[in-house]
């Protein structure tokens, strides 16, 4: 590599053979993947820099995300996806994946700048992203989208299920014990589908007073859509946004 274009943080090596194994692409252009690890204060000027292919690969990483998320939930609302994209997509998301790759293992800044570890969050994710638009523009689409499933899939699971993102029925239970002093719980009001891959209909209720139901792919799923249809009754419509949604289950094999 040649030494003006910076050094790579201490203890590395710049090894893009590794960088190539832990992103699980073999790049044709290797010059793409050193611009895409590459700081602004590690490049030449500013345009060899991964400023540009950082642009590029957050408009990409939403199209593959909305795209997936179309498809998977074909019945789910459109203020549904979107809080769902806007954590999957999220600078803090994007950060933690270019953390579990070790990107930051790679990262080229100029000498007159050094990063304490950890690496700044800004930093990581402006990286995802631009490896993001690395790959893409080395082999298209079907190159950068199963890159994007193997790291987001599981995002997109832990937000649906509520383990990321707004946790509807941990908001539910705190408003329900602070103006109610009651636990809320939820009711199985129907089952669908083979046993591998049942859908659940399932209605949240607070003492006497059940909210409307929701479908789900899984328990966990339809309890947090039927805590999120209960909010909605509870808040004000400017705190919550959307309808009740009573959506019947996406059909099997959709996801």
């Amino acid at each position: 590599m040649a030494s003006d274009r910076g050094s790579a943080l201490p203890g590395s090596e710049l090894d893009l053979e590794t960088c190539q194994q832990r992103i699980g692409h073999v790049f044709r252009d290797p010059t793409l993947l050193v611009s895409a690890v590459t700081h602004a204060s590690g490049a030449r000027h500013r345009l060899a820099s991964n400023e540009r292919l950082e642009f590029l690969g957050d408009a990409i990483l939403g199209f593959v995300v909305c795209e997936r998320l179309f498809h998977a939930y074909p019945e789910w609302l459109e203020g549904d996806l979107t809080r769902i994209k806007s954590v999957v997509v999220s600078r803090e998301t994007c950060s933690r994946l270019s953390e579990q790759l070790g990107l930051a293992d790679f990262l080229i800044v100029g000498k007159g700048l050094a990063f304490n570890r950890p690496v700044p969050a800004s930093v990581l994710s402006d990286m995802f992203e631009s490896v993001v638009a690395a790959i893409y523009l080395d082999g298209g689409i079907e190159a950068v989208r199963p890159f994007i499933d193997r790291l987001l899939g599981p995002e997109i699971d832990k937000v649906v299920s509520g383990e990321l993102g707004s946790n509807h029925k941990s908001l539910l239970q705190q408003l329900a014990q602070r103006d109610f002093g009651l636990t809320p719980t939820y009711e199985v009001l129907a089952e669908e589908g083979p046993d591998h891959s049942k859908s659940f209909h399932i209605t949240a209720q607070i003492g006497p007073h059940r909210y409307p139901p929701a479908w789900g792919r899984n328990k966990k799923e339809a309890e947090q859509r039927a805590a999120s249809n209960a909010l909605s009754e509870l808040q004000p419509p400017a705190e919550t946004g959307d309808a009740p949604d009573d959506a019947p289950p996406p059909a099997n094999g959709s996801a």
